[in-house]
This record gives structure tokens, sequence and C-alpha cells, in this order.
């Protein structure tokens, strides 16, 4: 190809001396952005969910193929976010599918100075009896409470969330219960 040529195929002169002139479509075409598909077009469904990252609750669209998330985006019928995202929730799907992903729970011992792999059944199961055993070790009965257990709610839970969770610890007999799922 002529140096003449090669300077014409650029996508700056050919929008600039094109009818193209804002660059949005032939002007920046080239034969591998023609070959390009979205991820959204391959995907086998769609599943609507809500950003986990904060209490904001902003919609997302989860692109699923062969029962893996191939992409997220902002779901434009959300009242909350009309479609939008900040730089975290368009993080989203390297929550599910980056390689760093952890699929067991991280235990270390008391004293212990390395962490363990525990399967979540087995986390659980440690998270109960220790709950149990807190409750009736602490039990103020005259008052029906236990000053044993408290929960402070993070962000990332919305206030639907945060109401389930003080129903929870109402039912225990915590009186300790707070969050900050403030919008």
């Amino acid at each position: 190809m002529n140096a003449r040529r090669l300077i014409a195929s650029w996508p700056v002169l050919r929008q600039l001396a094109g009818p193209d002139r804002l660059g949005l479509g032939e002007a920046v075409r080239s034969d591998r952005t023609a070959a390009l598909e979205a991820r959204t077009e391959t995907a086998d469904r769609l599943v609507q969910s809500i950003c986990p990252y904060c209490a904001v609750g902003c919609g997302q669209r989860i692109y699923v193929k062969d029962d893996k998330v191939v992409q997220v985006e902002g779901d434009p019928d959300s009242p909350v976010s009309r479609g939008r995202l900040c730089p975290k929730g368009s993080a989203t799907k390297e929550l599910v599918t980056g390689p760093s992903r952890e699929f067991r729970v991280k235990y270390r011992r008391p004293h212990a100075t390395d962490w363990e792999d525990l399967s979540l059944d087995r986390a659980m199961d440690m998270i109960a009896d220790r709950v149990i055993a807190t409750r009736a070790a602490t039990w103020d009965g005259p008052n029906r409470r236990t000053l044993g257990i408290a929960s402070l709610g993070g962000a990332t839970l919305d206030n639907e969330e945060n109401y389930l969770m003080k129903k929870l610890y109402t039912a225990l007999g915590a009186v300790q219960v707070e969050n900050q799922a403030r919008i």
C-alpha cells in the first residue's frame, strides 16, 4: 500500500474529509470493529438485579450465556439509577467472574497465624452454634434480652435488608442493632 493510500485510510482523515464529521459512524469503522459483536447480543437471557456495593440500590441488567455472566450494565428502567452505574457498579462483572473470587470461606482460628478454607455449610453451622451459645450464656431473663449479641449493618445493605436483620436480631433478644443504610 502506498503512503497516500495509507494516510487516506486513517480514521481522523476520513472523519474530517467525509460526511461523518462527528465520528459517529463510518468514519471510525474499521474491518475489525465491523466484525465485533456486543456481548449483550450473544446472551441467552437477561436477569434484572440490584448493585451490591452500596445502599443506593442501582438497577442492573445481568446478561447470561451458558449460565455465566457475560455483561453487566445499568438498567434504564430503574427509577433509582435510570441506567447509570458508578465505577464500582460498572465493575460488578469482575465480582462474579474475576480470577481472584473466593468460593470458600476463609477462617482463622483463635491465636492462629494462618487462614484455612472451610465450606460454606461448615461456616454457617459454626456461626449458628456461636449465636446459640452466646444467647444462652448472656440471656437476661427478667428483661427478655441479651447484651452479648450486637449488629452494625454496613452501607452495602439496603433498608429492606437492614429491616429483616433488625427483625432477626430482635427475635434473638439483641437490643444493640444499628445500620448505616442511608441514601
